[in-house]
C-alpha cells in the first residue's frame, strides 16, 4: 500500500482549486437558497437531505433492526398480522411503546401497517429469517454498538474493545481460550458461514481438485457446502482444538464424514498438512496483521504441490472505489477487533504474489457485500 507525502498535501494544484471552488459553493447558504428554488437543483439537494438525515438516523434504524430480531418480531407475525394490543401480550412491551416499534420498523421495510390497523411482515421482515445466520449476526451487533458509543475516542485513542475479547484467537491464543468463548464465536461464525459459502462457491472454481485443506474453518460450516457442491472431493478442516470439536458431529451429520480429516493446530506456530491440491481461506485474512498474512500465504505456499490452487474469500475494502459494506462497515469491525483489517482485492492479490503465487484471479460474487473472491495457482 502506498503512502501519502503529507507535504503534497501544501502544494497548490489545479485541481485542488476547482475542489475547494465546489466545496465553497456547496456550503454556501446562498446557494443551498437557490438550489432549493429551482426544479433540478431542488431535487438534488432533497436527495442529498434525506441522506444524511438517514446518516443522522442510522443508528436509530440498527436498534429497529435489534429490537425487531430481540422480540421475534417475524415469529409472531409468520402466520398473520397482528394488533399491537395481540403483539403486546406476546413480546411483553407495552402496546403504546410497541406502536412506536411497530411504526418503525414498517418505515424501514420489516413491517407493514395493513389497512385495519394491524402490523404484518414486510418483505425485509420475511426474508431476515431465511438469510441463513443474520438473525444471530444482528444479536451480536450490541458488542460493537457498546464499543463505537464514542466514536471520536474510538478512531483518536484506539481503546479496548469487547469485540478483541469476543474474538480472543486473532490475536494467538490458541491455548488459552475458554471452551465457552470458543463455543460462541465458534457458533456465530458457523451460522454466518452459510451464507458466504453459497456466495463463494458460486465464485470459485473447484474442477479439478481432489483435495481441499481450509485453514481457519472453525467447525467445518463451509467445508460442509464444498462437500454437498462435490461429492467427489476429499476435504480436510485445520483450525484450534478448541475450534474445531463440532466438527465432527456436522460432517456426520451431513453423511460425508468418510471423506473428512480434521486436525487441530495454530497456523501461527505449526506447518500446514500436506496433501491437498487446494488451499481455501474463508474470512481469514482480515482478523489479521500484514504480518501475519504473509507468514500464512508463505505456509500455503509451502504445502500446495505445483499448480496447487489457493482460494480467498472475505469482505474487501480499501481500494480505489471505497464502498458501504467493506469500507463503512468491515474497515471499522476489523478495527474495533484489535488487529487485522480488510484489504482490497489488489492488495490481497499483491501479497499472492509476494508470496510465489501465479495467475491471480478475482472473479466477481454476486453479493460482494457479504464477501470476494480472490484465487490463484502456484507455479
Amino acid at each position: 500500500m502506498s503512502v501519502a507525502d503529507p507535504m503534497q498535501d501544501d502544494r497548490p494544484r489545479l485541481r485542488d482549486r476547482i475542489y475547494a471552488w465546489r466545496t465553497g459553493l456547496l456550503r454556501s447558504d446562498g446557494f443551498q437558497r437557490w438550489a432549493a428554488r429551482t426544479p433540478i437543483a431542488a431535487r438534488v439537494a432533497r436527495k442529498d437531505g434525506e441522506a444524511l438525515f438517514d446518516l443522522v438516523a442510522g443508528f436509530l434504524h440498527s436498534q429497529v433492526l435489534m429490537a425487531f430480531v430481540a422480540l421475534d418480531l417475524a415469529d409472531h407475525l409468520s402466520d398473520r398480522p397482528r394488533s399491537v394490543e395481540a403483539l403486546s401480550l406476546r413480546v411483553g412491551v407495552a402496546p403504546d411503546r410497541l406502536r412506536v416499534l411497530c411504526q418503525a420498523a414498517s418505515a424501514l421495510g420489516l413491517m407493514q401497517r395493513t389497512s385495519d390497523g394491524r402490523y404484518g411482515l414486510g418483505r425485509l421482515g420475511a426474508a431476515l429469517p431465511g438469510i441463513p445466520g443474520l438473525a444471530q449476526m444482528i444479536r451480536h451487533h450490541d458488542v460493537l454498538y457498546r464499543d463505537m458509543a464514542d466514536p471520536v475516542a474510538f478512531f483518536r485513542d484506539a481503546p479496548a474493545t469487547e469485540l478483541a475479547a469476543f474474538w480472543p484467537y486473532v490475536f494467538g491464543a490458541s491455548g488459552k481460550i475458554d471452551p465457552e468463548v470458543a463455543a460462541t464465536y465458534s457458533q456465530l461464525m458457523a451460522d454466518s458461514q452459510t451464507l458466504v459459502a453459497q456466495e463463494a462457491l458460486g465464485a470459485m472454481d473447484l474442477g479439478g481438485v481432489t483435495r481441499l485443506l481450509d485453514v481457519g474453518g472453525g467447525t467445518g460450516a463451509f467445508l460442509a457446502a464444498v462437500g454437498r457442491a462435490y461429492p467427489d472431493l476429499a476435504l480436510h478442516l485445520f483450525d484450534l482444538p478448541q475450534v474445531i470439536a463440532p466438527a465432527t458431529q456436522r460432517f456426520n451429520d451431513a453423511g460425508f464424514a468418510h471423506r473428512v480429516t480434521i486436525t487441530g493446530g495454530s497456523f501461527r506456530t505449526d506447518t500446514l498438512p500436506a496433501g491437498a491440491d487446494a488451499i481455501s481461506l474463508i474470512r481469514v485474512l482480515y482478523d489479521h496483521s500484514d504480518d501475519t498474512v504473509r507468514m500464512l500465504l508463505a505456509k500455503a505456499h509451502a504445502a500446495l504441490p505445483a499448480g496447487g490452487r489457493i482460494i480467498i474469500s472475505e469482505p474487501m475494502s480499501g481500494g480505489a472505489h471505497p464502498n458501504r459494506a467493506g469500507d463503512a462497515y468491515f474497515g471499522l469491525y476489523c478495527l474495533a477487533m484489535g488487529t487485522g483489517r480488510a484489504r482490497s482485492a489488489a492488495e490481497i492479490s499483491g501479497h499472492l504474489q509476494a508470496a510465489g503465487f501465479v495467475d491471480i484471479a478475482t472473479p466477481k460474487t454476486g453479493r460482494p457485500f457479504i464477501t470476494s473472491v480472490v484465487q490463484a495457482r502456484k507455479a
